[in-house]
């Protein structure tokens, strides 16, 4: 078995509602997650919200509540859209519990004994959106600061520094050392360039003036942290770094658990440069974490609507649960996980939702199953019979099934969630295929051919067998819905290694046929 996989997705700023992006992030997490354990791999995945920070205080304000009470019920509306979606992390975040609290503190006391950090007054220009001081470079050709930065404002005040650029050489040497360290290619290379100019070290702390919505510096009372010591850190501290009792807090023991194992964060491309890119590595550097223990990143793409960025701006952010209205959870899940290519962009239309719904999982995945249902019911009484019947047809049917395991395994060491799908539906559509070409409904008037169609059916439900195995990390419920029907469910502990041809024994007995895809027509002008 191979190395232990920690899969963490960036938490979600507890400032608004979730959409599509949040939606995403998260499928596509649990599903690498279920994938690799259905490879028989130990796997943790982690999610959660991040609840502190300024613009969480002004919106409570503005709502007329703590802050308390509105992340809380901010925090509701994901948690509830993850269980609508079948998201089930082995662990929570959220980044007011007092565990995160404990050891935020720990390392930022740390870091300040060791001499990591240091107080100045600066005057310096701020992005409220991204949440990140600018620079002159940051400036367009006007000298100004572009939209893409939102609220800029000039700030004068003392703060808390740590002293990041003095780390930036390590940075980069661990970049070239290491060119697995972000996926996709293209990513990684817009890191080592951005890491490659000159760097300005980080403030980490907002004084309490104006700020009092975050955890306290152990060091100073006066000022909190701000969010990448806070919402960085639960990488880690939610996986029991520097837990005293792990017994006791429901957090892994650090030390037995993920020393040594494969760490990946699941991020947007908007969030690599700097926060995950820059600031996270250099901070776990700096913490004295080993190279060897550095996580690696996998930076997925944007939604966009029609070719527009979704932004609130625009007015054009889509909420998941619409989609998931009228194709349900595992349609959306699906649509979602086939439409992107990971590391890319995608497009999100209702005409996209509806051709990988209705063509695909109602037209090719349903259609073989419900037709494979009930012929075999018509032509065999529903049980099946082993013959020795073959054809090239049928080998081709089962060389397909038999290969598609390691092509999953080969997709999934690049995270190609899409191209295991891809991979199924055409196994689906070969079976499909496969059934015209050999039509049993012909063959079935003649007597002399009974051990011929009882061979057919065997094949297609042999094959459905498989891709409800493999389409389980993905549609769940859809899947399980799928093994009902065929009166076949994996045994506890199935992995990779038990699928084989022959799972469905001579004498099986399938189940009654039930549409799992209806038809959804698209809406009316």
């Amino acid at each position: 078995m191979s190395q232990p996989l920690f899969i963490t997705t960036a938490i979600d700023y507890t400032n608004g509602a979730p959409h599509l992006g949040h939606a995403y992030e998260k499928v596509l997490a649990d599903a690498i997650a279920r994938y690799q354990r259905l490879d028989g791999q130990t796997v943790y995945f982690l999610t959660g919200v991040d609840q502190h920070g300024q613009k969480v205080q002004q919106s409570a304000e503005k709502a007329g509540v703590s802050p308390q009470v509105y992340v809380a019920e901010i925090t509701a509306q994901f948690r509830a859209l993850w269980e609508r979606l079948d998201v089930q992390p082995d662990g929570w975040v959220e980044t007011t519990d007092p565990r995160h609290v404990a050891i935020v503190q720990s390392l930022l006391q740390q870091l300040h004994d060791s001499g990591q950090l240091y107080k100045k007054n600066t005057r310096r220009f701020y992005s409220t959106r991204q949440e990140q001081d600018l620079t002159d470079k940051d400036r367009d050709a006007s000298g100004g600061f572009g939209p893409e930065w939102g609220e800029v404002v000039e700030l004068e005040e003392e703060n808390w520094y740590f002293k990041l650029t003095e780390h930036l050489p390590w940075l980069r040497a661990h970049l070239q050392a290491h060119p697995d360290f972000v996926f996709p290619a293209n990513r990684l290379t817009q890191l080592v360039n951005a890491v490659a100019a000159e760097g300005m070290d980080l403030c980490i702390s907002r004084p309490k003036s104006r700020l009092t919505w975050g955890i306290e510096l152990p060091f100073d009372s006066d000022y909190v942290t701000y969010v990448w010591f806070d919402a960085l850190t639960n990488y880690i501290s939610f996986a029991g770094f520097r837990d005293a009792s792990p017994a006791t807090s429901g957090l892994p023991a650090w030390d037995r658990t993920w020393q040594g194992a494969d760490v990946v964060h699941v991020i947007g491309k908007d969030i690599l440069i700097p926060a995950h890119g820059i600031y996270w590595p250099i901070m776990l550097h700096a913490c004295g974490l080993p190279d060897a223990e550095m996580p690696r990143l996998l930076v997925h793409g944007w939604w966009n609507a029609r070719g527009e960025k979704m932004s609130k701006s625009l007015g054009n952010v889509i909420d998941p649960n619409s989609i998931a209205d009228v194709i349900g959870s595992d349609g959306l899940r699906y649509f979602l996980l086939a439409e992107m290519a990971t590391g890319q962009d995608s497009d999100m239309s209702d005409e996209r939702v509806l051709f990988r719904y209705n063509k695909e999982l109602a037209d090719i995945l349903g259609n073989l199953l419900n037709r494979t249902l009930n012929m075999a019911k018509k032509y065999l009484g529903g049980t099946l019979r082993h013959t020795s019947f073959g054809s090239p047809g049928h080998a081709a049917l089962r060389a397909k099934v038999e290969s598609l395991p390691n092509a999953l395994r080969e997709h999934l060491r690049t995270w190609q969630v899409q191209k295991v799908l891809g991979d199924l539906i055409d196994t689906a559509r070969q079976a499909n295929e496969f059934i015209d070409q050999t039509a049993p409904f012909k063959l079935a008037k003649d007597p002399a051919e009974a051990d011929h169609v009882a061979s057919i059916m065997g094949h297609l439900a042999e094959t459905l067998t498989h891709l409800s195995i493999l389409l389980q990390p993905v549609m769940p419920t859809a899947a399980a819905k799928m093994q009902q029907q065929l009166g076949w469910s994996p045994p506890s502990g199935f992995t990779l290694a038990d699928l084989h041809w022959g799972l469905l024994a001579d004498g099986h007995r399938l189940g009654e046929p039930s549409p799992i895809f209806p038809k959804v027509l698209p809406p009316a002008d």
